[in-house]
């Protein structure tokens, strides 16, 4: 089965990069994907999925939740201030922390709600105008304007531009966790995650190599 053979992966890609056992969390990115093929790796046993929109989250995972114990969501696409509150009522962590606004909305939530989902903030490690994301210029001082506000920042995600090298990506958000004392990084996904297990990823996001090809429609 596909999900066997990507934890199989993971496994061995951890066994290379020294690393110990299960250090390496599988975000299996539901996106997009219908019901029938999220169910069939529910019943495979996984329970961690990423999601890109909260709209599609909500309409996807209360029912899941209600059958299946122990999900663990992640919401790994962009999030608009206005879904704050929903994203936080749904997910367990939330990887695309980018910007002041957003910070700031979710530390007032957070003291309203009582609890925050785990934060990884995104770093723009190509400096792409069209990606979210902070630069790795602004990322020292975003991170410490989030423990500022007593964000549960975890750790950082990035997603490589798609023509470069993407271990360069990983090593340079690699560096920015070591230097703020970040352990958490999001980072690798189909095609490239033994990279990233190499240079620490401790999650990975991978959708096409799980679920198959994504059906259109289902947007």
């Amino acid at each position: 089965m596909p999900l066997q053979e990507i934890t199989a992966r993971i496994a061995k890609a951890e066994t290379a990069a020294g690393r110990p056992a299960g250090s390496v969390k599988l975000i299996a990115v539901s996106k997009v994907q219908p019901n029938e093929r999220v169910e069939a790796v529910l019943d495979q046993g996984h329970r961690c999925f990423g999601e890109n929109r909260v709209q599609e989250a909500a309409g996807k995972w209360p029912e899941f939740k209600e059958r299946y114990s122990d999900i663990d969501l992640h919401l790994i696409g962009p999030l608009q201030t206005n879904k704050a509150r929903q994203a936080m009522e749904l997910c367990n962590a939330i990887h695309s922390l980018d910007r002041p606004k957003l910070a700031k909305t979710l530390a007032r939530l957070a003291q309203e709600m009582g609890s925050c989902p785990d934060l990884f903030i995104q770093v723009n490690t190509g400096e792409e105008e069209q990606k979210a994301g902070v630069l790795p210029a602004d990322a020292d001082a975003f991170i410490a304007d989030c423990r500022e506000l007593d964000l549960p920042v975890r750790g950082l995600m990035c997603i490589p531009p798609v023509e470069e090298e993407p271990s360069l990506h990983f090593a340079l958000l690699a560096k920015i966790a070591q230097r703020n004392g970040l352990e958490g990084l999001s980072m690798g996904m189909s095609g490239d995650f033994e990279s990233a297990i190499a240079l620490g990823a401790t999650h990975v996001r991978v959708g096409s190599a799980i679920f198959g090809e994504r059906i259109k429609s289902a947007e």
